[in-house]
């Protein structure tokens, strides 16, 4: 941020220091609402530098959206201290520190994404998670919020840019097509339950989006996602949103899906009992469910659903493929500067998992199947960097 930028809006707040909330005339109105209010009255001074402060955070959140944007940042974080709210861009599984801000309008930005967000904007104390969506440059992206309180009584926030309906090719996403190629084939079920395994950032959800896209696509299926909240808007397939305000459950969602004849049912992330109970239920009504799990690996993501309240049973008569991948930098020439590696648990492989796990005994993925061997490989072809 300038000092002139920021002198003119301290200025601005100080005088009107006053008012109790610059985005909030009453309930939940939003910038536009109160801009549009002030047309519609006589203009006094206050609201003439109540309308100034608003379009100046306006401006200056826009403006570190495409900044983020052309840094080529994954995520965009704003995360508060005693003294000030600092801003990162995320690129690579980096953070790259991107500049500073004062409390107050650290939290005014923060307000105006999450009215952007469809945010409750006077709840400061639980998370919560929206989207929106803005035009850079004629291309749509889609954006992913996050908030959470902080010791400071203070939000910290978090949103992950992505493109608007930007679902990759599926044999585009990694260097080695003999593993697209497998994870291509479980799309080929009918029923069951692929899970996609990895830490946040690992590029789960896009290679869940890829596989849809083909199952979509290639394989003229009916493909319907039930997702909290949608995390990147799709045109091939039909995105429903979790909304328990409107009564809109995974429960209620997924009754509500089935009534649709979907092929393909897309759960975004499987988190909680509510979420593992919808992906098991769908996938033992005949259909083919993707999803994807937060674990170390494939049979993480087994001991993980039974944590859950999935039981052994459950889990051998839906699970058909588990693909664990990371994302790794690609070496220089190559196509794109990122590539993902996979770890796929199927057929035999899976069947020898269970085994282990219903032993009690610990499963090692042979190596040529593991991520270990498929980096070391890309490191000796060339294709991926050392490191």
């Amino acid at each position: 941020m300038t000092t002139i930028f920021r002198k003119q809006l301290i200025e601005l707040i100080d005088m009107t220091e006053n008012l109790k909330n610059y985005f909030l005339f009453k309930g939940q109105a939003s910038i536009i609402d109160c801009t549009s209010c002030m047309r519609s009255q006589p203009v006094s001074g206050e609201r003439k530098l109540m309308q100034q402060v608003e379009n100046i955070i306006e401006q200056k959140c826009l403006s570190i959206l495409k900044k983020a944007h052309k840094f080529g940042a994954s995520d965009l974080h704003m995360i508060p201290n005693e003294e000030e709210y600092i801003y990162f861009f995320k690129k690579n599984s980096q953070m790259f520190e991107a500049g500073k801000l004062p409390l107050n309008i650290g939290e005014r930005i923060i307000s105006f994404f999450k009215f952007l967000s469809s945010l409750d904007i006077s709840e400061k104390r639980k998370p919560q998670s929206g989207s929106f969506q803005q035009i850079f440059n004629s291309h749509k992206f889609s954006f992913r919020v996050s908030t959470l309180p902080s010791i400071f009584g203070k939000e910290s926030m978090v949103i992950r840019l992505q493109q608007h309906d930007n679902a990759k090719i599926i044999h585009s996403l990694s260097l080695f097509r003999d593993a697209t190629e497998k994870i291509v084939e479980l799309a080929h079920n009918r029923q069951g339950l692929i899970l996609f395994v990895g830490p946040t950032g690992s590029g789960k959800s896009t290679t869940m989006y890829s596989l849809t896209k083909y199952c979509a696509e290639n394989l003229n299926r009916h493909v319907i996602s039930l997702e909290d909240p949608v995390e990147n808007s799709q045109s091939h397939l039909l995105q429903i949103q979790v909304n328990e305000r409107s009564g809109v459950t995974y429960s209620t969602g997924l009754k509500a899906i089935l009534r649709h004849s979907p092929d393909v049912i897309m759960i975004g992330e499987i988190r909680d009992e509510a979420t593992a109970k919808a992906a098991i239920q769908a996938a033992l009504t005949g259909h083919l469910v993707v999803s994807t799990i937060h674990a170390k690996d494939g049979v993480g993501s087994l001991y993980r659903l039974l944590d859950l309240g999935v039981t052994t049973e459950e889990l051998k008569q839906t699970i058909t493929g588990i693909v664990t991948q990371r994302l790794v930098v690609a070496s220089e020439g190559m196509e794109s500067e990122l590539s993902a590696v996979f770890e796929i648990l199927s057929d035999e492989l899976l069947e020898e998992a269970f085994h282990s796990m219903l032993s009690g005994k610990t499963f090692l993925i042979p190596y040529p199947f593991s991520l270990s061997y498929q980096i070391e490989r890309g490191v000796r072809e060339g294709v991926i960097e050392k490191g």
